[in-house]
């Protein structure tokens, strides 16, 4: 804004617009951060469902293959009866000796089998209960998922009321800029919300910190709307510093 110009406008107007503008900017970053954290949640139950499907994977591979080991321990147990069978048939001593070495190795065979499958049904036993663990775990996230969403939405609703009604304090007040500071006010505070106002901080902008010179702090003192020469913020005095 030219330095010429000489547009009075009360501080304690630009404060009480800096502070709606701070509100607007507050209340419009909690509610955009309501659907962030409604994702986040989701992501930590998808994360759990993940757990949960991966633990039944690992049991039901595990399950399959044991059952695998109990069908080939039943074959086995099969088979050295047939041979069992066998041997009150054999023709000779030799094919009597060979019997009986495929039954002693088929013997030890199913006896490292059967080790196998009690450790596969132990193993077994032990993803039942983290499959279990995963279950409760996911139902416990589904469950503060849903009261989450439930919080959140009740919440984000409030806020956007709130936000609307201060909205409409900021229509009202306005109202009160001088109708030749109207267009620089609205292209400023839509591009940069509450950036576009700052209070005078001892001798420097409150904004950018660009010490002011005393000729803008006079001019300030004369309630003349005055732009920092730095970031371009419209300047007030707090109402703390202002002489009555």
């Amino acid at each position: 804004m030219p330095a010429e110009n000489r547009i009075e406008i009360h501080p304690s107007l630009l404060q009480k617009l800096h502070r709606i503008h701070r509100q607007i900017s507050d209340l419009t970053s909690q509610i955009a951060r309501c659907p962030r954290q409604i994702q986040a949640g989701k992501a930590m139950v998808d994360e759990g469902s993940k757990v949960r499907d991966t633990a039944k994977e690992t049991h039901k591979t595990a399950v399959l293959a044991c059952d695998a080991k109990q069908l080939q321990l039943q074959s086995r147990e099969d088979k050295i009866t047939g041979l069992e069978g066998k041997l009150k048939t054999a023709a000779s001593n030799k094919e009597f000796s060979l019997l009986k070495e495929q039954i002693a190795a088929d013997q030890q065979a199913n006896e490292v089998l059967s080790d196998e499958i009690l450790e596969g049904l132990e193993h077994i036993d032990q993803l039942e209960n983290e499959v279990q663990k995963a279950s409760e775990n996911l139902d416990r996230l589904e469950e503060e998922q849903r009261d989450r969403v439930k919080e959140i939405e009740a919440k984000q609703q409030q806020l956007e009321t709130e936000l609307s009604r201060i909205e409409s304090e900021l229509k009202e007040t306005e109202k009160d800029i001088p109708a030749s500071a109207m267009a620089d006010y609205r292209r400023i505070t839509e591009a940069r919300g509450e950036d576009a106002l700052a209070p005078v901080d001892g001798e420097s902008c409150g904004g950018c910190y660009q010490t002011l010179t005393t000729q803008l702090i006079d001019r300030l003192r004369m309630s003349l709307l005055i732009r920092c020469p730095s970031c371009n913020a419209f300047l007030y005095t707090p109402e703390s510093r202002q002489v009555t």
